[in-house]
């Protein structure tokens, strides 16, 4: 297999091709080696790409544990760059499959270099289709189980989130309490989860928890999800930075469509070829 290593502040994947979006599947079970840090290339996933017969390409990704997720904001920045680069786009605006539905990312320069601004739909705020369990508002939801009790937002950019404030992240043992909300009882599918301080109503900070990876340094829908839940809960302007340990995110609420826009860079840091059949 050819691949390339890429990463979106510091959330890096192994990209491939695959010839469809179902033949994407039989890559799975060698996602957990592949990415393993130590015995395999390391990654925080596996991403598999190629032409799509419904959007100009497709894009699935495979969790460092092996499962699915439905999105990654952070991958979709590096599959748009891996689109245009190696021809499978001849464009810089351009649309792609994925299990949360077709997104369209658009590449352009910032700053002498190459920035990605992806239209990553509507959130959803209805906790059935998030989801996440019981009745009423999607804000201010009790989690007293977890750490010193939390009360949290969910929302879901094609996949589930929870995000909660607080007052220092230097004070959050997010290898103990990431795994615990994760994994929580409230959540049917799991879910992804960000600790969050607001510096003021332009400006968030934040570290990550991701379903299926754990500790990564950047979560692209993370981010756009803490943008909303900041929108919701007063906490922040329409469009805010996002800062996240491996750099900012620009995140965008727009009021007239509705839907959230991500724009970030994504980064090209090596290539190589594995022999698939040397993991079995």
């Amino acid at each position: 297999m050819e691949f390339i290593k890429m990463h979106g502040l510091g959330n890096d994947f192994i990209v491939a091709e695959a010839s469809s979006f179902q033949d994407a599947i039989r890559f799975q079970p060698y996602a957990e080696k592949l990415c393993d840090r130590h015995l395999g290339i390391g990654a925080d996933g596996l991403i598999l790409t190629g032409r799509d017969t419904e959007q100009d390409v497709f894009m699935r990704i495979f969790n460092s544990d092996g499962s699915e997720p439905e999105m990654c904001g952070n991958g979709i920045r590096c599959v748009a760059l891996y689109a245009r680069s190696f021809g499978l786009v001849d464009k810089n605006s351009f649309s792609v499959k994925t299990l949360a539905g077709p997104r369209f990312p658009q590449i352009y320069a910032e700053d002498n270099q190459e920035w990605v601004r992806v239209d990553m739909g509507e959130p959803e705020l209805e906790r059935e289709r998030i989801p996440v369990t019981g009745q009423g508002s999607n804000t201010d939801i009790p989690l007293p189980e977890v750490g010193q009790g939390f009360m949290f937002t969910a929302v879901s950019m094609g996949n589930p989130h929870c995000i909660i404030y607080v007052d220092d992240l230097n004070s959050v043992p997010l290898s103990e309490w990431g795994p615990q909300v994760e994994t929580h009882e409230m959540f049917p599918e799991k879910t992804n989860v960000e600790f969050v301080r607001v510096a003021n109503e332009e400006e968030l900070e934040a570290v990550v928890w991701e379903r299926g990876a754990g500790i990564t340094l950047a979560c692209g829908t993370g981010a756009c999800a803490i943008l909303v839940a900041s929108v919701l809960n007063g906490r922040s302007k329409r469009k805010a930075m996002v800062r996240l340990p491996g750099g900012e995110l620009l995140i965008e609420w727009n009021q007239e469509d509705n839907h959230v826009y991500m724009s970030g860079p994504a980064v090209e840091v090596f290539s190589g070829i594995v022999e698939l059949e040397d993991l079995k």
